[in-house]
């Protein structure tokens, strides 16, 4: 009896776990696609930073280049201002390669969340919540999925994987 009740509370919570699709014929092509969500995310966390890194580093994209991102990270008290324009870029530049692929991935998005949460907090907050104002919404949220990257690590289709290690 005991073991019925037991039986019948792993079923209705294994229902519970995968809801019935609204249009049931999508059904199928969404099972076969979830395993591409994950890296589909990470890897577009990652590369959408690079340039970012690229402006900061290399003056791309008409970025300011080291020296100016130095210069704007000293009017923010931000010191001492070129390390850390280097420290920023690289992050932004390398620590976003390495998540877009998945190796050192743990690693690489937890410094991409610290320097996106100092960004949030040194740059963006005073400045509102909408990013169209220069507010903090956009790296708000980018530095969440760098958190979550981090908890969840580079999963099934990334290097990490693939070389069998992960941090």
């Amino acid at each position: 009896m005991v073991y019925e009740g037991i039986a019948r509370q792993a079923v209705a919570a294994e229902h519970q776990s995968h809801p019935r699709y609204i249009i049931p014929f999508l059904g199928p092509v969404w099972e076969k696609l979830k395993p591409y969500s994950w890296p589909l995310m990470r890897f577009f966390a990652g590369i959408m930073l690079m340039p970012h890194g690229a402006q900061k580093l290399f003056g791309a994209f008409d970025g300011p280049g080291l020296l100016g991102t130095s210069q704007f990270f000293q009017k923010m008290g931000l010191e001492p201002a070129l390390p850390m324009a280097l420290i920023a870029g690289s992050i932004e530049f390398f620590g976003g390669a390495l998540v877009a692929i998945g190796l050192l991935t743990r690693p690489a998005a937890f410094a991409c969340f610290i320097l996106l949460m100092v960004a949030v907090l040194q740059v963006h907050l005073s400045g509102g919540f909408f990013a169209s104002r220069g507010g903090y919404e956009f790296a708000l949220l980018w530095a969440m999925m760098m958190l979550g990257i981090t908890l969840r690590g580079g999963g099934p289709l990334s290097l990490d994987k693939k070389i069998g290690r992960e941090f």
